[in-house]
């Protein structure tokens, strides 16, 4: 199982509707078919870390996670949540013991990346933003 949390912080003026929307779009995309499993509500964590809510996705293998990484959903579904974003943090890990599958899993983030730069820019600057 490849398993993706996600914590996120929303932009100051994002309004509790908007929130609400963004929250409804990440549940939409963490039931997706490749996804075995998938959560999206408000985050427990330290409050100083400023992060209000989390997004987990499971997925099978690599061949889910093509698919997953691809559908037009998820695709259309980030262009809205990532906008209202101020920063994000990721945890990233799996249950399987092939000592390859994290390259696997980064190169086909990386191939993505390629696929949609300004996706991948705007990627980089929630992970770059600090509290």
């Amino acid at each position: 199982m490849i398993v993706n949390l996600l914590r996120i912080r929303f932009k100051d003026g994002v309004t509790v509707e908007e929130q609400e929307e963004v929250l409804a779009v990440m549940r939409r995309t963490a039931s997706l078919e490749p996804v075995a499993f998938g959560a999206v509500g408000k985050d427990f964590g330290n409050p100083a870390d400023g992060f209000t809510h989390s997004y987990l996705a499971a997925i099978p293998d690599l061949e889910a996670l093509e698919r997953y990484m691809h559908d037009p959903v998820h695709i259309s579904g980030d262009e809205l949540i990532l906008n209202k974003l101020e920063q994000m943090s990721a945890v990233r890990f799996t249950d399987d013991s092939d000592p390859e599958l994290g390259n696997a899993v980064y190169e086909i983030a990386a191939r993505k990346m390629q696929q949609y730069p300004d996706w991948a820019r705007r990627i980089d600057e929630l992970f770059g933003a600090h509290v």
